[in-house]
């Protein structure tokens, strides 16, 4: 009997020791051998490589834009690596539920449907939604979008915010007026679209059109804006910690002068920089 029991405990004392072994220094998701959120920790930042100046792919194949550098500097300060994971904005959240990526960071809007769904940073840049057409347009307002095609980026605040009643600071009322919602992968595309007259106006947030504006002639916008929205960082809803530990970051940055310096880079969106206290 005592051998058996010699026996079984050596057993248990082996399978402890080869456990211990295949599991030595803590990992997250994404298999990083550092601490979870400590030095050395990969930061899987989730954006959209076509919504320029917020993230995008420039001519050279390099990704950038605010929010890339913005979460480069934050990686910066808390000594992570930055990894940067572009995604199909229609696939976002499942993106981020399976743990592809940290957080969801690419001109987000902190919108009312979505408020108890992500656990959100503080916002940062605040925008509004406007009515982009070509110059010299019959549509002059928004009561001639009566009945016109209007064009939106699929999974964007600007599509949500006109499937967001008016009371809630959508603009369902007046998309219910358009004649069709055509609905683009890109504002790239879309801005092709209403250049070939397939659609008579687009629906867009004023920083990303007026970045379009400065790559392509002949877009004007209505002088009616149409609803507003704040952007801010959406983590997955238990992940307060993270975002907690980006919100620090982001503080500092607004504090040390780093933020505006990057900010400097994007006139389209500078003075849209809430937490530079920049209107």
């Amino acid at each position: 009997m005592k051998k058996v029991f010699a026996l079984v405990l050596a057993l248990v004392l082996a399978a402890g020791l080869f456990a211990g072994c295949g599991s030595s220094g803590s990992s997250d998701s994404s298999g990083d051998s550092a601490e979870k959120y400590g030095e050395g920790w990969t930061f899987k930042h989730g954006f959209d490589k076509d919504f320029p100046p917020y993230s995008y792919i420039d001519d050279n194949g390099e990704t950038t834009g605010f929010d890339v550098e913005l979460a480069q500097a934050v990686c910066e300060i808390n000594g992570w690596e930055y990894e940067g994971v572009p995604v199909n904005w229609d696939s976002k959240d499942a993106e981020l539920q399976s743990g592809s990526i940290d957080c969801i960071w690419s001109g987000f809007t902190l919108s009312p449907d979505r408020k108890d769904k992500y656990a959100w940073s503080e916002p940062y840049s605040i925008n509004t939604i406007k009515i982009m057409v070509l110059e010299g347009s019959d549509i002059k307002s928004k009561d001639d979008l009566k009945g016109k095609k209007v064009g939106v980026q699929g999974s964007t605040s600007a599509q949500e915010m006109m499937d967001t009643p008016d009371a809630e600071g959508g603009c369902a009322d007046l998309a219910a007026t358009f004649g069709e919602v055509v609905v683009t992968d890109t504002y790239t595309n879309a801005i092709t679209e209403l250049k070939s007259g397939a659609i008579d106006a687009i629906a867009i947030d004023v920083t990303t059109g007026n970045y379009q504006m400065t790559k392509v002639d002949g877009l004007a916008y209505l002088d009616d804006d149409i609803c507003d929205e704040i952007y801010a960082i959406g983590f997955r809803i238990d992940d307060t910690e993270l975002r907690d530990k980006v919100d620090d970051a982001l503080k500092k940055l607004a504090e040390d002068g780093t933020m505006d310096e990057i900010g400097k880079k994007y006139d389209e969106i500078y003075d849209n920089l809430s937490m530079i206290n920049q209107k």
